[in-house]
């Protein structure tokens, strides 16, 4: 078997309302709604499908909690301008611009949370 991409992951959250506004708010992120009464955010060609705590969807992760994931996503936009869009939207960046390896090779990242705490990390590539 050869995997090609990610298509999407699910995040179980504490609230989620309050996901779908910091997502879509912040990260420019899509709210979409499907299936019955299921929410999701779009972004690209990908989608973070959520689920509400204590009220998963089966199958599920083993021990699904709100906040334990740790995400990072691609922009094109230059971090300086990231940042100053995360603080005009009063979120705290923890690190960054740092540089680190993503999945294509070297990457520079800033750092931050949600309102699970779920650590979500912005990079550019350099190429």
């Amino acid at each position: 078997m050869k995997i090609d991409a990610l298509d999407h992951l699910v995040l179980t959250v504490a609230d989620v309302d309050a996901t779908c506004a910091f997502y879509t708010r912040v990260l420019g992120m899509q709210e979409i709604n499907f299936g019955a009464g299921r929410k999701a955010l779009v972004f690209g060609v990908q989608k973070i499908n959520l689920h509400q705590f204590r009220h998963e969807l089966e199958p599920k992760a083993e021990r699904p909690t709100p906040g334990s994931g740790d995400l990072c996503l691609i922009t094109s936009v230059p971090l300086d301008e990231v940042i100053e869009h995360l603080r005009a939207c009063g979120v705290q960046v923890l690190e960054g611009p740092v540089p680190r390896t993503g999945a294509r090779g070297p990457i520079m990242s800033v750092y931050f949370r949600d309102p699970d705490q779920n650590l979500i990390e912005v990079c550019n590539y350099s190429d």
